[in-house]
């Protein structure tokens, strides 16, 4: 498996759902960083499951338990090496999945590529439970993200057939950071109420449903990115395909901008105390790969959980006939509201690994 990520932030991930522990090795963090626990911590808990009734029932708790490259609370320069343990694993409920095959679940290419050898419980390294130790690579990158100014947060744009309010322009460093203390961040609360009714509803009805999550970064200096392959969209794209269930990612207004005109498409310019500015920021603050000083922001497709409880059509790979799954085990009606923070931390890393030039000032 490819679990090695970056050029100047460095990340390895390992570990399974019902392993004994995940994790993540970091390089290219600065020596004398010192890392706020407490923030960190604050940010691992947005993710954390079981913490609510639009959550799964599983409860970890999610401490991280660092081997190395931190003394003291400060970084040595060494790569950082964390551990996250798995407390509360209920293994037996997959035992089914040795001859059933869930339908939109990694089971099935991953029984073919490992040959049958793949641990399938949780869904063991295809889990979203190994986006823990990402939270943490990226609670990391915002503290040296914050000293210059940056500021981000992620919204849930839409819940099946819900969706948010839109912006105009841009939103500010405070309403970012309000995001970040919602369970399921929205620009209209009366939205909000009606997505966690549907998230209920879904959950009652032992299904799942998907939407969108949109991520602004604030404050972020023209110039990042290195066109044409490693253009800070790819940077971006690829990280955020490494997380479950992402299906689709566009920058700015995105696929809605084959609508427009050029006219209505480009974001015309402005000086503001010779300070250039765009009236609109339909491109997402990237033109030619690169930052150009307004804001970042970009939105992702998130395909409903694909463990459910329902009936399902599938194959039995031991028999080798048709068959019907009925799945037990625990499993998040939606996951937009743990995973906004695991998008907010793919936005971070990203933005660290094109501003980091062999130190941080």
């Amino acid at each position: 498996m490819s679990c090695n990520w970056g050029k100047n932030i460095v990340l390895s991930i390992f570990g399974e759902s019902h392993g004994k522990a995940i994790g993540i090795n970091i390089g290219g963090v600065p020596a004398g960083t010192k890392l706020d626990m407490e923030y960190i911590n604050f940010h691992m808990e947005r993710r954390k499951p079981g913490k609510n009734k639009l959550s799964t029932t599983r409860k970890e708790n999610d401490e991280i338990v660092i081997l190395s490259g931190v003394v003291d609370g400060v970084t040595t320069g060494a790569p950082i090496c964390a551990l996250i343990y798995n407390e509360d694993k209920k293994s037996k409920d997959y035992s089914v999945l040795k001859e059933l095959i869930r339908p939109g679940h990694s089971d099935l290419s991953a029984y073919i590529k490992y040959r049958g050898f793949n641990d399938i419980r949780g869904g063991g390294h295809f889990s979203g439970r190994i986006t823990a130790p990402i939270v943490f690579a990226g609670a990391i990158a915002r503290q040296l993200l914050e000293k210059k100014g940056i500021i981000i947060g992620a919204r849930v744009k839409k819940v099946k057939d819900i969706e948010d309010i839109n912006f105009d322009n841009n939103l500010s460093d405070m309403q970012l950071k309000g995001f970040w203390k919602e369970v399921l961040p929205t620009l209209d609360k009366n939205i909000q109420n009606n997505m966690e009714d549907l998230i209920e509803k879904t959950k009652l009805e032992q299904n799942s449903v998907g939407g969108v999550i949109q991520c602004i970064a604030n404050n972020v200096p023209a110039g990042l990115g290195e066109p044409f392959f490693d253009s800070l969209e790819s940077t971006i794209s690829h990280l955020a395909f490494s997380i479950p269930a992402i299906k689709g990612i566009e920058f700015g207004k995105g696929f809605e901008m084959t609508e427009y005109y050029g006219s209505q498409a480009n974001d015309r310019y402005y000086y503001e105390n010779e300070k250039i500015k765009s009236y609109t920021n339909n491109n997402g603050g990237i033109l030619g790969g690169i930052s150009n000083g307004m804001p970042l922001v970009f939105s992702v497709a998130v395909k409903p959980t694909p463990s459910i409880s329902l009936p399902q059509e599938t194959v039995n790979i031991k028999t080798k006939k048709d068959d019907i799954l009925k799945l037990n085990g625990r499993h998040d009606p939606c996951i937009l509201s743990r995973a906004v923070v695991v998008i907010e931390s793919v936005m971070a890393i990203a933005i660290l690994e094109h501003l980091y030039n062999g130190g941080i000032e």
